[in-house]
Order: C-alpha cells, then sequence, then structure tokens
C-alpha cells in the first residue's frame, strides 16, 4: 500500500483526538477525509505530516515506517500539505514564496549563500524554473511578480498549493482548500484538484463542501470524534446509516 496507518492514536492529556485510525491511500488516487468540525481530521493530518508524533500506532509510506521521523524528513520522502489558514510570506512576490518550496530538494548552505558559489547559482536558477513550472501549472503565472498580500484569498489558494507542489511531492495533503472562498472559485479549485490527480499527483484533502467531495474523491475516509466510522466510494458514504446520523443529514447534495 501507497501509504497506511494502523491504530493511529494521539492524545493530548485527558482528550484523545485520534483513536485507532486505521487508513489506507491508493497511489494516484484522490482521497477525502469529511466530518464534523472538532472529529480529529487535522490532527491526523498532522500526524501523518510528522507535525505531531503519534500516541500510539504506525505510519508507513512506500512500505517504510514513518511514525518517528520528523517533518522535513517525511517533506523530503515525498509529502507535502496545505494548512487550513493560508501562510505565506506576505512582503514577498508570489514566485519568491513558491520558490521556497523547491530549496526543500537543494543542498547550498551558508558556505555558498556566503561566498555566492556556483552550487548557488545553479540551484537558484533551478527553483525559479520549478517555481514558474507550478505557477502555470495552478494558474497564476500572470501574478508571479505581484506581493502575496496583494493577492485574493482564492488566489493564496492557489499559491498554497503551487508552494506544495515546488517540492516535488508524491501525495499532498489539502487541509480544507476551499474554506472562506465563494462557490464559483470552488469549482475552479476542484478543477485544479482534480488536474493533480490526473497529472499522477496522490490526493489527500479534508473538505467540508459535500458536492466537491462527493464529485472528486474516488474515496472517502469519515471521523467523529477521532474515530473512524466509515470508509468507502462516495455512493457508500452517501448511504451509510452511521455517517448520515453522525453528519450528513441532509446536507450531501448541497
Amino acid at each position: 500500500m501507497f501509504l497506511e496507518t494502523r491504530k493511529l492514536t494521539k492524545s493530548f492529556g485527558g482528550l484523545t483526538a485520534v483513536k485507532e485510525v486505521d487508513f489506507s491511500v491508493e497511489k494516484g488516487k484522490i482521497n477525502a477525509i469529511i466530518g464534523p468540525n472538532g472529529a480529529g481530521k487535522s490532527t491526523f493530518f498532522n500526524l501523518i505530516s510528522g507535525v505531531h508524533k503519534p500516541t500510539s500506532g504506525q505510519i508507513k509510506f512506500r512500505g517504510e515506517d514513518i511514525t518517528k521521523l520528523p517533518a522535513n524528513k517525511i517533506a523530503k520522502l515525498g509529502m507535502a500539505r496545505t494548512f487550513q489558514t493560508t501562510s505565506l510570506f506576505e512582503n514577498a512576490t508570489i514566485i519568491e514564496n513558491v520558490m521556497v518550496g523547491h530549496r526543500l530538494r537543494t543542498k547550498s548552505n551558508l558556505f555558498d549563500a556566503v561566498f555566492n558559489t556556483k552550487r548557488l547559482r545553479n540551484e537558484e536558477r533551478e527553483s525559479y524554473n520549478k517555481a514558474l513550472e507550478v505557477l502555470e501549472f495552478v494558474g497564476l503565472l500572470d501574478v508571479k511578480g505581484q506581493l502575496a498580500a496583494n493577492i485574493s484569498q482564492e488566489e493564496k489558494k492557489r499559491t498554497a498549493i503551487a508552494l506544495a507542489l515546488a517540492t516535488e511531492p508524491e501525495i499532498v495533503f489539502l487541509d480544507e482548500p476551499t474554506a472562506g472562498i465563494n462557490p464559483e472559485e470552488t469549482a475552479a479549485l476542484a478543477q485544479l484538484i482534480k488536474k493533480m490527480g490526473e497529472s499522477g499527483i496522490t490526493v489527500c484533502l479534508i473538505e467540508h463542501k459535500m458536492q466537491m467531495v462527493m464529485s472528486l474523491a474516488e474515496k472517502i475516509m469519515v471521523l467523529n470524534y477521532g474515530e473512524k466510522i466509515a470508509e468507502g466510494t462516495p455512493e457508500e458514504i452517501q448511504k451509510n446509516e452511521q455517517v448520515i446520523k453522525a453528519y450528513l443529514g441532509g446536507s450531501v447534495h448541497a
């Protein structure tokens, strides 16, 4: 299996945010995690990406146990993520923000920076070219020179995705990518996520907009109070009584 968790658990003091969750992701597919607010979805992402260490359980990526690895090493293995709150360098340009992502793949150090070595110059050019490539992919090439502070919320979401793609990931975790944007922008971002899947990138997203999830995802996991209550295709999830009771109600088609 490409990515899997076994009995993944995280407790904060007396609160168990994620409880013995078994989850698997197939390579090249779009996966979604849904559930009410406070269900443990972002904590689950934080465990997989190395932001938090699990209390117990195991995480495997391409057969390798990554449970105890720090976030930077997990990123180098080919995982990238965005956060609910888009965090960019507001006084830097869009392309400068995205170049930061590709520096994960470079080897220059302080010596190179002080003496402006050939390696540094070559890698700067590589990072710039990679940033151009991913900005074209996400549809932001025309605003590459603008400051991050001056672009729209939807463009900031695309920039965050571009930054993640610049790390050359095999799997991207998107934490509520359409939060705070209107239906038209949501539809456009859904198309971008679909395009990511079609280009061979494995996607796993947390999302509250059910219509978007049901149209995009090939597999959905439902969390409630930190526990997995269902997993399956969109069709299976929409018919699952436990899911309807816990979360979906009449909002599946909303």
